[in-house]
């Protein structure tokens, strides 16, 4: 006898990527950052008393949420702090999402959107993006259709990088009587020259709400850490309602914090991705490769049919490099390559030249 809800034993859970803890693996799977959180991050964790831990954390990470609303320009309230991104979707649907109401997604996108859609017992409406990644044009015709309560999308679209301007998102909210979720888990990594900035949204917006992690950019992925932007109006039914009472502790809000009052380092370490970035696209188009634009950590490379994606990500674990193979429609000849540091990115380029047999 079974006690799972029925819609929990049908379903498939989410696969997350490989984690390893094998001496000398490269790992490129999980969108990882490659480098180090700052200096202040490690004194923070130093300074910690560990007597301080018998008490509960603050509620409301007020520390964390004020400097939070320094970064962005915005008021403390308009912040809602949780245990990694994740949870703010989970809030979200939680809070703002019926059962057997319609979440709308593009695809491909990130796979736990439709787990999330499953658990709470909502249909799902997936929008298929074009055979270059943009977005169809009656898009907007199809999301209105679907009579979607709530409209996800992560930008930087995960897989495939492609960044979705804030004029679109503008104009999505504007037409849509649902709620729109932009999931910037990436944002950190698109280039300064394209003046993104979706923070003004939220005050003109009330349907508006970003989510932001600490997992990417500030290289805390190990934290489990994020926190939601919006309006008041969106951002408090979560924080006094549906929240997790003591949602995130006493190390991880000292240390969110001290992340953020350091953001210059983790500027600068986004500057050296974007760099790797651009070498490890023009390395791969040179193997006869292609790699459409990424404005992420990752860039997603179609593999010829004479190599095959599952073939070479298999032979590349051999050797201790993790890339990440989707087995979904529309992704199975490709391999999503988060960036890692020079040495991990050309030692990945010489294994695929050699087992490719390319030149």
């Amino acid at each position: 006898m079974s006690f799972e809800r029925k819609n929990i034993e049908k379903m498939q859970g989410y696969a997350p990527g490989e984690q390893t803890r094998a001496a000398g693996t490269i790992k490129l799977n999980t969108n990882e950052n490659p480098y180090p959180p700052s200096p202040q991050v490690a004194k923070a964790l130093k300074s910690i008393d560990v007597a301080a831990l018998r008490r509960y954390p603050s509620p409301m990470a007020n520390s964390f949420r004020e400097a939070a609303g320094r970064l962005h320009n915005i008021s403390a309230e308009q912040i809602i702090p949780t245990n990694g991104g994740d949870e703010l979707l989970r809030l979200v649907l939680t809070t703002y999402v019926e059962q057997l109401d319609t979440i709308a997604v593009c695809k491909p996108s990130y796979s736990l959107y439709p787990v999330l859609a499953e658990i709470q017992g909502c249909q799902l409406e997936e929008i298929s993006l074009l055979d270059d990644w943009s977005m169809p044009e009656d898009f907007l015709e199809q999301l209105n259709n679907s009579a979607a309560k709530l409209l996800i999308l992560v930008n930087p679209n995960a897989p495939t990088g492609a960044l979705l301007t804030t004029d679109y998102l503008a104009k999505v909210a504007d037409n849509f009587s649902g709620l729109l979720l932009i999931d910037e888990a990436y944002v950190d990594f698109v280039d300064p020259a394209l003046n993104y900035n979706s923070i003004a949204l939220i005050n003109s917006h009330d349907n508006i709400l970003i989510l932001r992690t600490l997992s990417k950019a500030y290289s805390l992925a190990g934290l489990r850490f994020g926190y939601g932007i919006g309006a008041k109006s969106l951002i408090e039914p979560m924080m006094f309602k549906t929240r997790d009472s003591y949602n995130t502790d006493h190390i991880a809000q000292s240390l969110a914090t001290a992340a953020l009052d350091s953001c210059e380092y983790a500027r600068e370490n986004c500057e050296r991705i974007r760099q790797s970035r651009d070498q490890l696209r023009a390395d791969l188009q040179k193997l006869g490769l292609t790699t459409p634009t990424s404005q992420s950590n990752f860039i997603l490379c179609q593999i010829p049919e004479s190599i095959g994606a599952e073939k070479l990500y298999l032979q590349l674990k051999q050797r201790n490099i993790l890339v990440r193979y989707f087995d979904q429609d529309r992704l199975r000849d490709k391999l999503r390559i988060s960036i890692g540091t020079v040495a991990e990115n050309a030692a990945l380029i010489a294994a695929i030249k050699e087992l490719g047999q390319l030149n």
